[in-house]
């Protein structure tokens, strides 16, 4: 009976809470009730005209000085109530009779603007951002070098002028239980596949989160594998590879206060394409993209590879090199396996501080520090010299993936494998080679296989996967965006 009563009691006190925020949201917006509000913030500004009875409330650091001076302090400053009366009648000046948006438009940069037991809204909010520049983390050396910047609606703003059409489709959400952050998808309508835009829609109405500051957080929220190492959603500052997916039929999103698009569905080829590919002849882009996934193959397998010859197969070494792979280990108290694992750990730890310290120091760090570090291992007999070439040659092959996000994930798998072929030789490598192999086949991306076209199998994507066809040959969407429309004569990156 007991249990019964606070059940019942605390279902309600539930009620009552639900009540009490539903007079909250449909209240008039007062005066009082919004000083209340903001009480305890320093930059909340109160101005009064006793002449029309006029009160304005606004937030000093999201207002501009030329805004405030012409819709607020020129035309109240000398006006008679009949004459606010009709200044507030103009378009700029917009009513509000709820207190939560009235709210809202204050934290939006806007002044409330009180009189006559009436409240409106006008915006003083002065553009705060960098101008558009070019994209320090893609760089290109042919082709546009604008970039996205943290202002969403300048980067809307872009896609506008790129995309003249009225086809162009932008839906707005706000994401964040406290920051109330803006975020928007894009799409062209009658291309991109409609399944795919309302569940991403979905998603987004659906996450739960105090605030989003970045579009690589917001996918971290809306991924189908949020567990997995790899990327799902690509990110991108640079406009034209945002256009060119637009028309390929994917969906794009953008986050208040993030210089990177997000861009979905995607497969896992899709990291290793740049823009660059599409600005060069098509023989010369072919041959840099296989020379990416040559790349790939070297970030993750040389190290390995290394420890497992040097630790269980030293048959298949040549005659010719054996010995002076012998005379370099001689030296050396570690086993390969640990003997790796050093090295590859001194090497990410120089990159990220390359990476953390001012643009200048950095590279001297990363330079110098790679040069002296692995001279002195040498010499004090830590390491081979065979190791150093292994391990310098995985770190320079890694940073021929466009996608830094991609190529941070497959440096960590090195370790596994590293570890793997120590344990068990090429069996190891192989074993952990194909379960890398299997969990890639298992990701889904909006419903779609990370894998394709591989798996399932289309032959005609293939023109624009691991090589780059030329323009006459793509001249179809790519099968993941499930899109009905299939013509083009599009670039696509």
């Amino acid at each position: 009976m007991q249990k019964l009563s606070q059940f019942l009691f605390t279902q309600d006190h539930a009620t009552e809470r639900e009540t009490v925020k539903t007079e909250i949201k449909n209240e008039r917006p007062t005066l009082e009730h919004t000083l209340d509000q903001f009480q305890n913030c320093f930059d909340l500004v109160q101005r009064t005209y006793p002449e029309c009875q006029i009160h304005i409330v606004y937030l000093t650091f999201l207002a501009g000085a030329d805004q405030i001076m012409r819709e607020i302090i020129l035309p109240f400053s000398d006006a008679g109530e009949e004459e606010a009366a009709k200044i507030l009648k103009r378009s700029q000046y917009t009513l509000v009779t709820d207190s939560k948006e009235c709210i809202k438009g204050i934290l939006g940069g806007k002044a409330a603007i009180f009189f006559q037991k009436q409240t409106y809204l006008v915006d003083i909010s002065e553009p705060v951002g960098r101008t558009i520049s070019q994209s320090e983390t893609e760089t290109v050396i042919s082709g546009p070098h604008d970039g996205f910047v943290e202002n969403i609606s300048q980067n809307i703003g872009v896609l506008r002028k790129k995309i003249k059409s009225s086809h162009l489709k932008i839906i707005r959400f706000e994401v964040g239980e406290i920051a109330k952050t803006e975020v928007v998808l894009a799409y062209i309508d009658r291309i991109a596949n409609q399944e795919l835009v309302d569940e991403l829609a979905r998603r987004i109405e659906n996450i739960e989160f105090d605030a989003i500051t970045d579009s690589n957080m917001l996918v971290q929220l809306i991924e189908e594998n949020p567990n997995s190492i790899f990327p799902q959603f690509m990110t991108t500052e640079r406009p034209d590879s945002i256009i060119s997916k637009l028309i390929g039929g994917r969906i794009i999103g953008f986050v208040d206060g993030s210089p990177a698009a997000f861009c979905c569905p995607n497969n896992f080829f899709d990291f290793f394409s740049s823009a660059d590919d599409y600005y060069q002849r098509w023989l010369l882009g072919s041959a840099l993209r296989v020379l990416r996934f040559i790349g790939f193959l070297i970030t993750i397998g040389f190290t390995g590879f290394y420890v497992s010859v040097t630790t269980f197969h030293y048959e298949m070494i040549p005659h010719t090199m054996l010995l002076n792979l012998t005379e370099s280990r001689a030296k050396v108290p570690f086993p390969p396996l640990l003997e790796a694992l050093l090295m590859e750990t001194t090497s990410e730890l120089l990159r990220e501080a390359g990476a953390r310290l001012p643009t200048k120091i950095g590279q001297t760090i990363g330079i110098v520090g790679g040069i002296v570090i692995g001279q002195a291992a040498v010499q004090a007999g830590f390491t081979s010299n065979i190791l150093i070439i292994a391990v310098a040659t995985s770190a320079i092959a890694s940073f021929v993936i466009p996608s830094y996000i991609m190529s941070a994930s497959i440096r960590l798998i090195r370790f596994g494998l590293i570890i793997l072929a120590g344990v068990l030789g090429n069996l190891g490598l192989i074993m952990g080679i194909g379960l890398v192999i299997i969990h890639l086949a298992g990701i889904r991306n909006l419903g779609t296989s990370y894998l394709t076209p591989l798996a399932p199998m289309n032959f005609s994507d293939l023109l624009d996967t691991f090589i780059r066809g030329p323009f006459w040959g793509l001249r179809k969407r790519p099968s993941i965006v499930k899109t009905e429309n299939q013509s083009t004569n599009k670039m696509r990156k």
